[in-house]
């Protein structure tokens, strides 16, 4: 298996942390976020939790910047602006069908007319097992296939800011293990939030995990799982942790 590829000192250490303050956001007439407080630590994993249509795309949208009727302010603890610094994996792989994998994969540095390395993507795609599909076109892949690339081209980005909504949810059981484990070597250092329905997933890949609730929103205290992600599957305090997290989210369905 090709090995993790190596961060470019500029985005290891430039990964702030972001705080989202007095947030507020309109859906359908109605506040979804009022007066929100929420902080993504430097340099770690958050993930987020939550029944369905309860504001999680909605809060990735608004650290990124494409959120509009909002209010609030959402700022890099060193100072510094947000353009530019931020990749973002949507629910949708947003693939461009007249392109390859590959030039998917490399499809920002394409629009910003840099050239594209075309080498460190395709021992990317290898390593998420698509070396023989770089030449394919979306049609072509599978759904699980199309989700292994957009994830490519978000770590492609090289960014220091993070921001991934559901992105192993199209894989199978087993992909989807191998899958977080790439992505949390690929992404250590980096400043990230994960958006996911999977308990699991939540506690193996993040160093505080929130639970998303009500309208307008609340979060719970944070679970801090132990050790550094990506933790074993079978880690008997993950597998306790997961049954709180998942008596936690019960509860809050009803």
């Amino acid at each position: 298996m090709t090995e993790p590829r190596a961060f470019s000192a500029s985005s290891r250490h430039a990964a702030p942390g972001v705080a989202v303050r007095g947030a507020r956001l309109i859906f359908e007439g109605a506040a979804l976020f009022d007066a929100l407080d929420f902080a993504l630590d430097a340099g770690r994993c958050t993930c987020l939790l939550g029944p369905s249509g309860v504001g999680k795309s909605s809060l990735v949208r608004l650290i990124a910047g494409l959120a509009t009727d909002s209010a609030g302010t959402v700022a890099a603890d060193d100072g510094k602006p947000m353009t530019g610094r931020i990749a973002m994996m949507a629910q949708q792989d947003l693939l461009l069908p007249w392109l390859s994998a590959l030039d998917n994969v490399v499809l920002g540095y394409r629009l910003r007319m840099s050239p594209p390395p075309r080498a460190e993507a395709q021992a990317l795609l290898e390593r998420l097992g698509l070396g023989a599909a770089t030449h394919l076109r979306p049609a072509a892949l599978s759904g699980g296939m199309r989700q292994r690339v957009a994830l490519a081209r978000t770590l492609m980005e090289d960014r220091p800011i993070v921001l991934m909504d559901e992105p192993f949810s199209g894989l199978d059981a087993i992909a989807r293990i191998r899958m977080q484990t790439m992505a949390a070597e690929e992404l250590r250092g980096r400043t990230v939030l994960l958006v996911t329905h999977d308990p699991l997933e939540a506690l193996r890949l993040g160093h505080r995990v929130f639970v998303m609730t009500d309208r307008p929103v609340r979060l719970s205290a944070p679970m801090t799982p132990p050790g550094e992600p990506p933790r074993d599957v079978d880690d008997p305090e993950l597998l306790r942790l997961q049954a709180e997290l998942l008596r936690r989210l019960a509860a809050e369905a009803n």
